[in-house]
């Protein structure tokens, strides 16, 4: 019986929750309350709001205001656009591909960039056909939509390419057509792969994750003309804050 209990107060609250009877920012009834409404324990209250909170529609509810509706807007990423080049070379306000698909819903992108010089990983030497261990020029973004942080990107290029270039620059930095494209190095053709696991603590921390949120994982090599690979991204992004498109000609 407790566990059609705490289903019944559950499906009450989500209902409310998506047809806009509570709000983004509105207070969820507390624990003591729900148990009094609906006639149950606490503890059948509060797994409820577990199961509400693991679907990141609630906030864990830290502080004095207890637990609220999260404010969800899932961003849309056209990953078949991201990168082409065209909106760079032509917005002339100094966006790149991602901060011009965020700004055109009407939304507020931003970056922030550290650039350095490491080491290859397994991961990261296979991709770019270099021995582990090699020398690699990385680019670390964290990406914020309206403020909140939506994305952790990670860009490494061989050093034999990026070494000496704006590649190196700290910050944000918007070239037409791209910096490879800039430095003599355009890439010519990509390949994308896409997984979905779980966070790593650092991940939860860094994307203000609620528990149970999973993250999407897009990587994209990107080879120059002669076929030889010149980028390697990774990009984590909360599964609940995303949905990709993909428009291709057939």
């Amino acid at each position: 019986m407790t566990g059609s209990l705490w289903k019944t107060v559950y499906d009450d609250l989500r209902t409310r929750i998506t047809t806009g009877q509570l709000h983004p920012g509105d207070q969820v009834p507390p624990e003591l309350k729900l148990a009094t409404q609906y006639q149950v324990s606490r503890q059948t209250a509060r797994r409820a709001l577990s199961q509400l909170q693991q679907e990141g529609l609630i906030t864990p509810g830290r502080g004095s205001r207890g637990r609220t509706v999260r404010y969800h807007r899932p961003l849309r990423w056209q990953l078949s656009r991201f990168e082409a080049g065209v909106r760079r070379d032509d917005t002339g306000i100094g966006m790149d591909e991602w901060a011009a698909e965020v700004a055109e819903q009407g939304r507020t992108p931003r970056q922030t960039v550290q650039a350095s010089i490491q080491s290859s990983n397994e991961e990261v030497s296979e991709a770019l056909q270099i021995p582990e261990g090699g020398l690699v020029v990385c680019r670390e973004r964290i990406r914020y939509v309206d403020g909140v942080p939506y994305q952790l990107s990670r860009s490494y290029f061989p050093e034999s390419i990026g070494a000496g270039t704006v590649l190196m620059q700290q910050g944000d930095v918007v070239m037409p057509g791209g910096i490879l494209k800039s430095i003599g190095h355009p890439q010519h053709h990509a390949r994308d792969e896409i997984t979905v696991r779980m966070p790593t603590p650092d991940e939860v921390d860094q994307l203000h994750l609620t528990n149970g949120t999973p993250v999407g994982v897009h990587t994209r090599t990107g080879y120059g003309k002669d076929g030889n690979p010149v980028r390697y991204m990774n990009t984590v992004f909360p599964g609940d804050k995303h949905y990709l498109v993909y428009e291709l000609d057939l």
